[in-house]
């Protein structure tokens, strides 16, 4: 599979996925860009994955508000214009501080994120999660939840 050149405007996006807690509008999916996938996210104050692991590599782009990251033992609480590296098998998890906050994220090879988004998205109803059903649909992605 090879890529082809693309211009997604906003009118041209599709809505925004609901992931418990956090908003993510799919940019790029595997099937637009090879070894890549691209995510718009957006959370309230508070909410964020648990640590958790996965096969790929991920980084992410504060746009907006304040976001803290744990990752590699350092809890970092970053800012617009922070850029977040996250080499597979790391142990990350983040929550979006006081006032909410957005970023881009960007996967790499072999990266299942937007399937898993869409995955809980699907199967996990807004309000509080049941947390096995959400560990049964990351482990089904290749992501390893670290509580």
């Amino acid at each position: 599979m090879s890529s082809k050149p693309f211009i997604l405007k906003p009118g041209d996006r599709r809505p925004a996925l609901s992931v418990i807690g956090t908003q993510v509008t799919v940019l790029a999916s595997e099937a637009d860009i090879q070894d890549q996938q691209i995510t718009a996210q957006s959370g309230d104050e508070g909410t964020g994955p648990p640590p958790h692991s996965h096969d790929w590599d991920e980084s992410f782009y504060v746009t907006k508000g304040q976001i803290e990251f744990r990752c590699g033992g350092e809890t970092v609480m970053c800012t617009a214009g922070t850029l977040v590296h996250v080499p597979a098998g790391t142990v990350h998890a983040f929550s979006y501080g006081r006032g909410g906050g957005e970023m881009l994220e960007i996967t790499g090879r072999r990266s299942n994120a937007v399937p898993m988004f869409t995955a809980l998205d699907r199967e996990i109803p807004p309000g509080p999660p049941d947390v096995a059903k959400v560990i049964q649909v990351l482990a089904e992605h290749g992501v390893k939840v670290h509580i």
